[in-house]
């Protein structure tokens, strides 16, 4: 979906493959990867390609780069993403690790689940983290969420698999 928010602190716009290099400085810290299913990108080109296939029209993805309001510096992404088996939207964030700890993604979801449920019917948000991830399991909690159940997260490309933790708000 088209997003174009502010917060205190931010602004949520949508990310344009021109954006590459600056999310190539998330997507390519193997500490920022660490956590993710996605593996460490190694080419500012693959980020590139990767940005060339969102679809800013899909109704049932609400993805938005994160823009600090007081530098304009594109530091993060994240959303909401419909599952319709499921009939949950799940959260998803990535932050630059120099602004790890400022509260931005609890921010940035807060802000994205209000313009999703001014325009849709949500029944609940669901989040994933690997267990070990203290930051993620504090950004879920900060959004009211709660231990669902123990998952086993795995790399996109089968690298790897790890222990994580599901959480989830239901809103009916």
């Amino acid at each position: 979906m088209n997003i174009n928010l502010e917060t205190e602190r931010l602004i949520l716009r949508n990310l344009t493959p021109d954006d590459y290099r600056e999310v190539f400085k998330w997507c390519g810290d193997p500490d920022v990867a660490r956590y993710m299913v996605y593996p460490v990108y190694t080419k500012a080109e693959d980020v590139k390609a990767w940005l060339e296939t969102l679809d800013p029209d899909s109704p049932d993805d609400y993805d938005a780069g994160i823009v600090l309001k007081e530098t304009g510096d594109l530091i993060g992404s994240g959303g909401l993403y419909y599952w319709e088996e499921e009939d949950l939207w799940t959260i998803g964030y990535n932050l630059r690790k120099d602004q790890w700890g400022n509260g931005y993604a609890a921010e940035m979801i807060r802000a994205v689940l209000e313009l999703v449920r001014s325009q849709r019917d949500v029944r609940g948000i669901r989040g994933t983290f690997a267990r070990e991830n203290n930051r993620s399991r504090r950004v879920m909690e900060k959004l009211g969420m709660t231990y669902e159940k123990d998952v086993i997260l795995t790399k996109l490309d089968g690298s790897s698999s790890y222990p994580g933790e599901e959480y989830r708000r239901l809103f009916r």
